[in-house]
């Protein structure tokens, strides 16, 4: 077994041709992975049974081309789904409706994103666990049933570490080809959207319970600025992962050109819990240059908060902010 590091998806053509060129046996290819999961390398070969992944959560040998896998990260399982790979069991609630299919009798529930049902997990002997953030602390457990690998987005690095991730998936399931075409189908996106000419700027907030949350730069949502290149209607937002606590007269102080909304009960909240159109719906939010504008966009909170990092949900996510500025 050999060590090779994962490099930047939208370096894809070099990554592929290290991964399968003739060359000698024991060559290294080494490129820094950046991404809050703290993957760092990738160990392999093209005739390897298996790859070696140093994450945040520490360092798994994982086998090549995996039969059974068990997944709770709908980022990475958003993914596998392009890829064309199915896990054997995943948490069946929460799942985002454009991966419903999931929810069906052909695959296990393997608990929820914060308590996996190990007893359930134990019986099914995977090959492979995958897991996220939320899951991050069942991570020592579930180690002790099958190899696991704590995946994830880096919020302050999003793009770079999203690249890496599908990166890694490719070599997982020897899919390095498909990655490498689905990436570059995004970077086409991003460029497009980054070559937009939109000289306003733009504020991100989330409902959640009737009050507001704002995000900026240095938060979860900060690619909209950092490499969606929005211009932030308020560079002193906390950078807080939970965003900062606002007020509808903030938003009118700070009267951004397009506003962003996140609904975050429409995924997590009770049917009783009032809509994103229905909180903003009043005569302060009216006011603003962006209601005023017709510019109060209000983005698949699936996309951003439920799966993030997946290729459908970073491709979804160009695309609404294209929409939204063109």
């Amino acid at each position: 077994m050999k060590k090779r590091t994962t490099a930047s998806l939208f370096a894809g053509a070099l990554l592929l041709a290290a991964c399968t060129g003739e060359g000698d046996a024991n060559q290294t290819d080494n490129a820094e992975a950046a991404g809050d999961n703290g993957q760092d390398e990738v160990n392999a070969d093209d005739e390897a049974k298996s790859i070696t992944v140093t994450h945040e959560l520490g360092e798994t040998e994982v086998p090549v081309n995996p039969e059974s896998v068990v997944v709770f990260d709908f980022g990475v399982l958003d993914t596998m789904d392009v890829l064309g790979e199915e896990p054997i069991a995943l948490p069946q609630g929460n799942v985002p409706s454009y991966l419903s299919d999931y929810e069906s009798d052909a695959y296990e529930n393997a608990g929820t994103l914060f308590e996996p049902d190990f007893e359930a997990i134990y019986a099914m002997e995977p090959d492979l666990i995958l897991i996220g953030g939320r899951t991050a602390e069942a991570y020592d457990e579930l180690s002790e049933i099958a190899p696991t690998v704590m995946m994830g987005v880096d919020q302050e690095n999003y793009i770079e570490s999203f690249e890496d991730q599908v990166t890694l998936l490719g070599d997982i399931f020897a899919k390095e080809d498909e990655a490498a075409s689905a990436l570059a189908d995004v970077q086409e996106q991003l460029e497009e959207l980054q070559q937009t000419d939109f000289d306003g700027n733009g504020l991100m907030v989330m409902t959640s319970e009737g009050s507001l949350s704002a995000y900026g730069p240095g938060s979860r949502f900060g690619l909209l600025h950092n490499e969606f290149e929005i211009a932030p209607a308020d560079e002193g937002i906390d950078d807080a992962s939970h965003g900062q606590n606002v007020s509808f007269e903030y938003v009118l102080e700070t009267n951004p050109d397009v506003l962003f909304v996140l609904d975050r009960g429409s995924v997590v909240g009770g049917e009783e819990e009032d809509s994103a159109d229905e909180v903003l719906n009043n005569d302060i939010i009216n006011q603003t240059q962006a209601s005023e504008n017709d510019s109060i966009v209000y983005l698949n909170t699936e996309y951003w908060y439920i799966s993030a990092g997946g290729l459908t949900s970073v491709s979804g996510m160009i695309e609404e902010v294209q929409n939204a500025v063109e």
